[in-house]
């Protein structure tokens, strides 16, 4: 069984004894035990500490449909899984142990699921509706294959909202003024412990700026390996609801909570390396504190960048890159579905003024294409927002770019015009999908991007998105109110 190999993998053993006398030292009580669902939800159970052995080796069970939120379809199904469907096998990572800074007695971990060991059907085996599992051995495929391994730095947009006197959130905690330091001062309370709580669970924080909408920050940690900066983004998304709570405000990461204003964004900033070794980065613990719990302490450093240019011309990448990203270009359409992975998500398109791009096209430092060079050696991904699901953006993402690197794909010229002014002088561009409907059909047609969501997880999420899709066409609006109640006759 793929459970057995996982549980009795060298080394496993020493880190459960490892984290033990963690639980004891820090006087953990509990245990958050936590996976990522196909939407980017975190999704769990928690235990006692003192059984911690028990389930680091056996795991803990629950129902295949947590890993689509358990909700149910319009129809009231259950959407992905009946309730007829056995239950999966949750086993905690004991390198990915952390002690949360804000609850002291309570620790979490990040979870590797399995089919039921009990099922007919590969008993034991990974579960394939695992995002997170799956872009793990994803990224060991690519790398055994192409020698090549997939680091990215996220750009998480969001905003602090205020709370009305019906406690809903409403209005931005700051004016709209982009880099604006006395904005960003208004936040500082917040942005501090965010940033306080992040240092001291791994994040090694690097910068951050006030954006162009109301109570919009953005908040930057060091790039690393897809993986490792997945579970960063995830935890980072945690910290700031927390931050949230302490101060009474509203940790909104909704892409377009307001029209006239820009949307929240995610860019994806990413390359391929050669090589490289995990280095320690201290991030706000001593060391001492961790050993052996690398992922959360860990940064790859070194290596070779694969994307960096190779003849004169400083702005151009390397062979490579350009293979890799013409894979990405080629196949935007369809992963525009898994980056702009809602409704909303649309309406930062539609809104017009804020450099969301909406064309299948890149360039350099070109704001108005899907895809930029954003400095000598990495690509910035424009299309994809902060709703995203970092899992399965990263396993798409090497999915596009083993098509570009098998097949040479060009991405063609790089577009250094104002993408609008292009298309005036007659250029023919791909314009990406308009609405989550549209985006589905793109990638319901594009097998390579479907290979990013192997085994079960395509049909999950397909069926999730189509779904809310459907409730979406199905609501009457507020504007439908204002504008056809009273225009006839």
């Amino acid at each position: 069984m793929d459970l057995e190999k996982f549980v009795e993998a060298p080394g496993r053993d020493e880190k459960i004894k490892e984290v033990r006398k963690m639980i004891d030292a820090k006087g953990i009580e509990y245990l958050y035990l936590q996976f990522v669902s196909v939407t980017g939800k975190i999704m769990g159970k928690g235990i006692p500490a003192d059984h911690w052995e028990t389930v680091a080796k056996k795991g803990f069970q629950l129902v295949y449909g947590a890993t689509v939120n358990l909700f149910t379809n319009r129809a009231g199904e259950y959407l992905g899984y009946g309730p007829e469907a056995a239950e999966l096998v949750g086993i905690p990572e004991p390198e990915t142990f952390m002690q949360l800074p804000w609850a002291p007695t309570i620790g979490r971990f990040y979870c590797t699921l399995f089919r039921n060991r009990e099922e007919k059907e590969n008993p034991g085996g990974f579960l394939t509706s695992d995002c997170r599992g799956n872009l793990r051995r994803m990224h060991e495929e690519f790398k055994k294959k192409h020698g090549r391994s997939l680091r990215i730095g996220t750009e998480p947009e969001m905003m602090w909202l205020k709370f009305d006197e019906n406690g809903k959130p409403r209005d931005g905690y700051s004016k709209p003024y982009c880099y604006h330091i006395d904005q960003f001062e208004s936040l500082r309370p917040v942005s501090m412990q965010v940033i306080r709580y992040a240092r001291m669970m791994g994040l090694d924080m690097i910068q951050g700026d006030h954006e162009d909408a109301p109570g919009q920050l953005e908040l930057n940690w060091m790039f690393d390996d897809v993986l490792r900066n997945a579970d960063r983004l995830t935890t980072y998304r945690q910290i700031c609801a927390q931050v949230a709570r302490e101060n009474g405000i509203f940790a909104c990461f909704m892409t377009k909570p307001f029209m006239g204003v820009s949307a929240s964004g995610c860019h994806h900033n990413m390359s391929l390396w050669r090589g490289g070794e995990d280095e320690f980065v201290k991030c706000g613990n001593d060391p001492k504190d961790l050993p052996g719990m690398k992922d959360n302490y860990m940064y790859v450093k070194g290596g070779e960048n694969t994307f960096m240019p190779d003849d004169d011309d400083p702005q151009m990448p390397g062979k490579e890159g350009l293979e890799a990203i013409g894979g990405v270009v080629h196949h935007l359409q369809a992963l525009t579905a898994v980056g702009c992975s809602t409704v909303n998500s649309y309406r930062r398109l539609w809104d017009t003024g804020f450099w969301a791009p909406v064309f299948a096209d890149w360039g350099f430092q070109n704001r108005t294409t899907g895809l930029r060079v954003s400095a000598p050696g990495r690509f910035e991904y424009r299309s994809v927002d902060s709703m995203v699901n970092p899992y399965l953006m990263g396993s798409t993402l090497l999915a596009a770019m083993d098509d570009g690197i098998d097949n040479k794909l060009d991405p063609g010229k790089p577009e250094e015009r104002n993408i609008y002014e292009a298309i005036k002088d007659g250029k023919d561009v791909k314009k990406l999908p308009m609405s989550l409907g549209e985006a589905l059909d793109f990638l319901k047609k594009d097998e390579v991007v479907q290979r990013g969501m192997p085994g079960e997880m395509y049909r999950l999420y397909d069926e999730y998105k189509h779904d809310e899709y459907a409730r979406f066409m199905s609501t009457v609006t507020d504007w439908d109110k204002d504008t056809y109640m009273e225009c006839l006759p």
